[in-house]
C-alpha cells in the first residue's frame, strides 16, 4: 500500500511534519483512531501529553477525538516533557502518545508513540501499521467509530519529580551552583519541580540559575538542540559569569540533556554515558544483584565508554544508532543502562526509556559527592580525541559509502552494522571512524576518534576527502 499523504511525515521512529500543510487536524484524527486500532485496543486507556508548541493542544485534541471514536479513553496529562509521558505509561501500564517535534523549528510538530510500559513503537514494531490504518481512514476506506467517551485529566508532575529523586537522591551532596538552559522548552516546566521545590518537594542543595525557562514554542532565543554548538554559547557564558559548578542544556521536549563543565567547556555525551554507566554498574552490584550486567552503547560512542564498562566488571553491548534500536535492545538484553552519543540516556529502572533529567541527576550526584571540579572529574571519562559528528550532503549515498569501504578495506577491521565502521592502528595508536546515512536527509554523518588529536584529524580529513570529493 502506498502511504500517500503520510509518506513524508511518518519517519523511522516517530511522526513529524509541518503544521497545517502536512500535520493537519484531519491527519491527526486519523492517526488517533489508527493508534487505538493497532496498539491500544477499544475499551482501553492511553496516556497523552504535549509540549509548549502553539499547535500542540489543538492537534492533541484532534488526536483524542479520533482515539475516542475508536473506543479508547485518553488520560490527558497536558503540558509535559517526553519522559513524563514515559513515566505515565510505565506506572499505569498503558500505551502513550507525546506531541512534540523535539528540537525542530516552531513550524513543525510530531507524535512519539509507545506501547504499555514505555516500550517503543518504530516502523518495524507498529508504526507502519498505524500509518497504513490511518491512510484507510483518510481515504474513506474505513469509517470512524461513533465512540465519544470521557477524558481523564491528571497532574503527574509531583509524582514524576518524586520518582526521579528516589532513583538518584541528592539530599546529601555538597552545595552546587547550576546554570540550566531550558531553551524555552519543557525543561522550564520540569526543572523547577525536580531540582527545586515547585512541585512541593523539599529543597535540594542546588542553586539553580535559569536561562530561558519561559515556555515558548517559537524558541525566541535559540533553537532547542544542545548538540548544535551555537546553542550552547549563552550557557557557557553564564557558567563562567556566575562561577557555576556545572551547566545543563535540554532540548525542546527535555528528553536530552547536554552538560557544560565549570570552565565553560562542553562535556562529550560519551563521557556522560561512561560516567552514568559506571554509577549504574556499581549501584546494581550494591543492591546484591548477581550475574552479568549489560550496558548498551551505540556504535558512535567513544572507545572510553567500552573501556569503563569493562573496567567495572560489566558487559558492553554495541548497537546501531537510533532510539528504537536502543529501546528494543534494552528490553531484549535486560541491560541496566544505555547511552547514545546524541545525549539520549536509557535506564532499566525507567522502563528502558530515555530520560535526560535522570542523566542530569546522576551527573549532579557524582559531582556533588566529589571534591573535584567537573572539569577534572570528567577527565577519567574523556580519554581520546573525538571529531564530533560531521554532516555532508552527498548525491549518491551508496556510491560514497562504497568508496570509503574500498579506500579503507585493508587498513583495519570493518563492519556494516550501521553504515561503515573501520577500526585501525597507526604506529601503535588506535583510531576508528563511522560513516552512516541519515534516516531523513541526503546526508552522510561522520564520527572519528583516535588516541591523539593529530591522528584523529588525519583520519577525519582523509574520509572527508572521499565523501566531499
Amino acid at each position: 500500500m502506498s502511504a500517500g499523504p503520510l509518506a513524508s511525515i511518518v519517519k523511522s521512529y516517530d511522526v513529524r511534519g509541518l503544521v497545517d500543510s502536512e500535520l493537519t487536524p484531519e491527519v491527526v484524527t486519523a492517526l488517533g483512531a489508527a493508534f487505538v486500532d493497532v496498539i491500544v485496543g477499544s475499551g482501553h486507556q492511553f496516556v497523552i501529553g504535549w509540549d509548549m508548541r502553539e499547535s500542540s493542544p489543538k492537534l492533541a485534541e484532534a488526536f483524542m477525538k479520533g482515539a475516542q471514536s475508536a473506543g479508547a479513553t485518553p488520560i490527558s496529562i497536558g503540558l509535559c516533557s517526553t519522559d513524563m509521558v514515559y513515566f505515565a505509561s510505565g506506572t499505569r501500564d498503558v500505551a502513550s502518545v507525546m506531541f512534540t517535534a523535539s528540537h525542530n523549528p516552531a513550524t513543525y510538530n510530531g507524535l512519539k508513540f509507545s506501547r504499555p510500559r514505555a516500550q517503543g513503537v518504530s516502523m518495524n514494531t507498529g508504526l507502519a501499521d498505524i500509518r497504513d490504518r490511518a491512510l484507510q481512514y483518510l481515504l474513506g476506506e474505513v469509517d470512524f467509530g461513533d465512540g465519544e467517551g470521557d477524558t481523564i485529566h491528571e497532574d503527574l508532575l509531583a509524582d514524576y519529580a518524586a520518582y526521579l529523586r528516589s532513583l538518584v537522591p541528592l539530599e546529601s551532596i555538597r552545595p552546587l551552583r547550576v546554570v540550566v538552559d531550558a531553551a524555552n522548552g519543557m525543561a522550564g516546566y520540569t526543572v523547577p519541580a525536580v531540582l527545586q521545590n515547585a512541585a512541593g518537594l523539599d529543597s535540594l542543595p542546588l542553586e539553580i540559575i535559569p536561562l530561558y525557562f519561559e515556555l515558548d514554542g517559537t524558541f525566541p532565543n535559540h533553537e532547542a538542540n544542545p548538540l548544535e554548538p551555537s546553542t550552547l554559547v549563552d550557557l557557557q557564558r553564564a557558567v563562567l559569569e556566575n562561577e557555576a559548578d556545572i551547566g545543563l542544556a535540554f532540548d525542546g521536549d527535555a528528553d536530552r540533556c547536554f552538560v557544560v563543565d565549570d570552565c565553560g567547556n562542553p562535556v562529550s555525551p560519551s563521557a556522560v554515558a561512561a560516567m552514568v554507566a559506571k554509577r549504574e554498574i556499581l549501584r546494581v552490584r550494591d543492591t546484591g544483584e548477581t550475574g552479568d550486567i549489560t550496558i548498551i552503547h551505540n556504535l558512535i560512542c567513544s572507545q572510553t565508554v567500552t573501556e569503563v564498562i569493562v573496567e567495572n566488571g560489566a558487559k558492553p553491548l554495541r548497537t546501531q544508532v537510533g532510539h528504537s534500536f536502543i529501546k528494543d535492545t534494552m528490553r531484549d538484553s535486560g541491560a541496566v543502562f544505555g547511552g547514545e552519543h546524541s545525549a539520549h540516556y536509557y535506564f532499566r529502572d525507567f522502563w528502558g526509556a530515555d530520560n535526560g533529567m535522570l542523566a542530569a541527576l546522576h551527573v549532579l550526584s557524582e559531582l556533588g559527592h566529589s571534591g573535584l571540579p567537573l572539569s577534572e572529574l570528567v577527565s577519567e571519562y574523556s580519554r581520546y580525541a573525538e571529531s564530533g559528528e560531521i554532516n555532508s550532503v552527498v548525491r549518491n549515498l551508496e556510491t560514497t559509502l562504497a568508496a570509503v569501504s574500498e579506500r579503507f578495506g585493508g587498513r583495519g577491521e570493518m563492519d556494516e552494522l550501521d553504515g561503515v565502521t573501520v577500526r585501525g592502528n597507526t604506529e601503535g595508536r588506535f583510531w576508528w571512524f563511522n560513516v552512516r546515512a541519515s534516516n531523513t536527509e541526503p546526508l552522510l554523518r561522520l564520527n572519528v576518534e583516535a588516541e591523539t588529536t593529530a591522528l584523529m584529524e588525519t583520519i577525519r580529513d582523509e574520509v572527508l576527502e572521499i565523501i566531499r570529493g
